[in-house]
């Protein structure tokens, strides 16, 4: 009996089972950018501070003019400041930032209009643009012309549970 026990033990071992699981993705991104114009305009900014002084626009003393503003831009007025007392101490600070102007129309692709900070780009162009992957995963990607993209992926997965 001590010699089938062995036998026996390997008929109850239950079998094995696997399962065994392939993917295969392929994938390609064209793409052709838009026109695109990205601007920022600068405001005014003003500011006047002082310690120890008299101020006058030029007409009433004590006054600081807030100035005009023209199409979105400030012209502050001018600003004359004496020393309060003779032989006193005094501080006296005045800055301007001028604004951009305020465009009568949209800027168009590639042209500078009046803003401080801008970014133009002009529109894709297709061309030969294209891409193709194969059941084996070659891939072939063409350029195309400025402003254009192609990105190709081929993704294997394989499982064993």
């Amino acid at each position: 009996m001590k010699k089938f026990l062995p036998l026996i033990m390997l008929l109850m071992a239950a079998p094995a089972y696997a399962d065994i699981t392939h993917k295969l993705s392929s994938s390609v991104q064209l793409t052709v950018n838009s026109a695109a114009t990205q601007a920022t305009r600068l405001g005014s900014s003003y500011s006047v501070s002082g310690n120890g002084v008299n101020t006058t626009d030029g007409t009433t003393a004590g006054t600081i003019s807030a100035g005009t503003i023209t199409s979105g831009v400030m012209a502050p007025g001018t600003i004359a400041a004496t020393q309060a007392s003779n032989g006193s101490a005094f501080s006296y600070s005045a800055t301007y930032t001028q604004a951009d102007a305020v465009p009568t129309s949209a800027p168009s692709v590639g042209a500078v209009s009046n803003f401080s900070s801008q970014t133009s780009n002009a529109a894709g162009a297709a061309g030969d643009l294209a891409g193709t992957i194969t059941t084996a995963g070659a891939m072939t990607l063409t350029a195309g012309g400025a402003g254009t993209s192609a990105t190709g992926q081929f993704v294997t997965e394989l499982t064993v549970k």
